[in-house]
């Protein structure tokens, strides 16, 4: 499992959503990858970002199995972790 997290230093939402990212890493043990808006521009495109920030893509395989957009509780990162792995 590997989760893509893309966020912006100048976004308040995705400052709020580093506690429930980092309480998932500590928690679970998958792949995470941060990538900034602005400066990983190239390989942000890739994923088709949306104007919502933070953006979270979890992918099995390299394939995108779920996403969440925009500011969420560690719950929902979780959530969602737990449904796309089994």
């Amino acid at each position: 499992m590997k989760i893509v997290k893309i966020s912006a230093i100048w976004c308040g939402a995705c400052l709020k959503t580093n506690k429930g990212w980092n309480q998932l890493k500590n928690n679970y043990s998958f792949e995470g990858v941060e990538l900034d808006y602005d400066i990983d521009e190239e390989e942000v495109l890739s994923y088709q970002p949306g104007n919502v920030l933070p953006i979270f893509v979890f992918l099995k395989d390299n394939q995108e199995v779920g996403r969440l957009v925009g500011e969420v509780s560690y719950q929902e990162l979780e959530q969602k972790y737990l449904e796309v792995s089994k």
